[in-house]
C-alpha cells in the first residue's frame, strides 16, 4: 500500500521516496513508490502533475490501495528518488475543490440540492444539482458562499472513528462502507478523498459563471481562485469593450442594447414597407402575359422573396427575382397554381451551378456561375415554359 502524503498534508511539494517497482506501460513507464504526495485522479479532481527525478509524471491513478505513476522514462526499483508537484497545478485544484464544497454546501443548506455531479474542468469547474434553481436562488447562494470565503476559517480534513462517523451528518453522492475521510469546510461536511486548502480564505473568490437546465436539475459552470479573478476581469474588459461599441459605460448596458433593439425592430418594419413598395412598382410594370426575370440590385433574400411572390401573384405568371449574393447571384422563384418552382428551381441550379430549395409555390437559392447575368436566366426559364 502506497502512503498517501496527500491526505494528511497537501501542501507538500517535494517529497523523497523509494521506488518499490517500474515497468513499462501504455504511454510509458508504470512506477510504484512507497509513499507519494501525487494525487491521483479521482472525485472530479484532476490528477497532479510533475516530476520523479528527471523524469516527468504525465498521469496518475489508483487501485484504491497502490498508487501507480506514469512517468516518461524509468526508475531503477530499490533507488531513492524526489518527487516535485506541479505547485502552480495542484493549488489550482485545492482552490476549486475546496471553493466547490463550500457552494455545494450552501445550495444544500439553503434548498436542499444535492451535488449529483462534480468534474474539475477547463476553464470551469463542472457542477450539477439535483434540482432546478432561479436565478435569485443561485445569486443566494454565491454570496453566501463568499461570505463563507471571507470568514476565513480553517477547513478540516479527518478521518472519524466508527461512532463518530454514525452521529455526523455529512452530504455524500453514495453510500459508503469502512472508514470515511470528511472534510469540513465553510459550515459544510462532505465524504472527499481530494486535496483541500487549509483555510476557506485561500479560495479567494467563488463565482458562478452560467446555469442551465439539466436533466432534472442544473448544470452550473464555477470558477474559483485565480479562475474567478481571470473570470471576471475577461468580463469586466468584455463589458468595457461593449460600452465603447455602444457609447455607453459599463453597468448600462442593458438599456443600450435594448434600445438598439428596439430601434432594429423599427428599421427593420421600416425596410419590410420599402421592399413591399418597391415589389408593388415591379408589378406595375411586370408585363401580364409573359414569366418576368427581374434585377433588383440591393435586395436581400426577404426582399427578392417579396417581389418574385408579389410579381407572380399580379401576373399570374412565374417570376424570378435576382440581386448579387452568395457566391454570384441569389434568386427568389414564384410560381403560380400548376407549376412547380421546385422543377424550375433545380433546372437553374443544375445549369449555373446553382443550389437551393423550398415549396411547390417557392424555392429560392443562389447560382455561382461567373458572368451570370439576368438575360441568361430569362433565356433559360423560357425553355423551361
Amino acid at each position: 500500500m502506497t502512503q498517501k502524503l496527500y491526505e494528511t498534508d497537501a501542501y507538500v511539494q517535494e517529497f523523497a521516496a523509494a521506488v518499490l517497482s517500474c515497468t513499462p506501460a501504455k504511454g510509458g513507464y508504470a512506477v510504484v513508490l512507497d509513499r507519494t504526495a501525487f494525487f491521483p485522479e479521482g472525485g472530479g479532481q484532476p490528477c497532479d502533475l510533475g516530476t520523479l527525478g528527471t523524469a516527468k509524471v504525465t498521469d496518475v491513478h489508483t487501485d484504491g490501495a497502490t498508487i501507480t505513476h506514469t512517468t516518461d522514462a524509468p526508475l531503477e526499483p530499490g533507488t531513492a528518488v524526489t518527487g516535485r508537484i506541479d505547485w502552480p497545478r495542484r493549488l489550482d485544484a485545492m482552490q476549486q475543490h475546496t471553493g466547490e464544497h463550500i457552494l455545494s454546501g450552501t445550495l444544500h443548506r439553503l434548498f436542499g440540492a444535492e451535488n449529483v455531479g462534480f468534474h474539475i474542468g477547463t476553464p470551469y469547474v463542472r457542477m450539477d444539482t439535483s434540482i432546478p434553481l432561479s436565478a435569485a436562488q443561485l445569486a443566494r447562494a454565491e454570496a453566501e458562499a463568499n461570505a463563507a470565503v471571507r470568514a476565513d476559517t480553517p477547513v478540516n480534513c479527518y478521518i472519524p472513528d466508527a461512532a463518530t462517523l454514525a452521529a455526523t451528518e455529512y452530504r455524500s453522492k453514495k453510500e459508503l462502507d469502512g472508514p470515511v475521510r470528511l472534510v469540513e469546510a465553510g459550515g459544510d461536511c462532505c465524504a472527499c478523498c481530494g486535496t483541500h486548502l487549509a483555510r476557506t480564505g485561500e479560495v479567494g473568490l467563488i463565482k458562478i459563471i452560467s446555469a442551465q437546465h439539466y436533466k432534472t436539475g442544473m448544470r452550473l459552470a464555477v470558477a474559483c481562485g485565480q479562475r474567478a479573478y481571470d473570470a471576471v476581469a475577461a468580463i469586466c474588459a468584455d463589458a468595457e469593450a461593449a460600452g465603447r461599441v455602444l457609447s455607453a459605460p459599463a453597468g448600462s448596458l442593458t438599456p443600450s442594447v435594448e434600445n438598439r433593439q428596439n430601434g432594429e425592430v423599427a428599421l427593420k418594419q421600416r425596410i419590410a414597407a420599402l421592399q413591399n413598395a418597391l415589389a408593388d412598382a415591379y408589378v406595375q410594370a411586370a408585363a401580364p402575359d409573359r414569366p418576368a426575370v427581374l434585377w433588383a440590385e440591393g435586395a436581400d433574400g426577404d426582399g427578392l422573396r417579396r417581389i418574385a411572390m408579389a410579381v407572380c401573384a399580379g401576373t399570374n405568371q412565374v417570376a424570378c427575382a435576382l440581386a448579387p449574393g452568395g457566391q454570384g447571384l441569389s434568386y427568389a422563384l414564384a410560381a403560380p397554381d400548376g407549376t412547380d418552382a421546385r422543377a424550375l428551381g433545380r433546372a437553374l441550379n443544375e445549369a449555373f451551378a446553382g443550389r437551393g430549395g423550398g415549396k411547390p409555390a417557392f424555392c429560392q437559392g443562389s447560382l455561382a456561375q461567373p458572368g451570370l447575368t439576368p438575360d441568361v436566366v430569362r433565356e433559360k426559364l423560357s425553355t423551361l415554359l
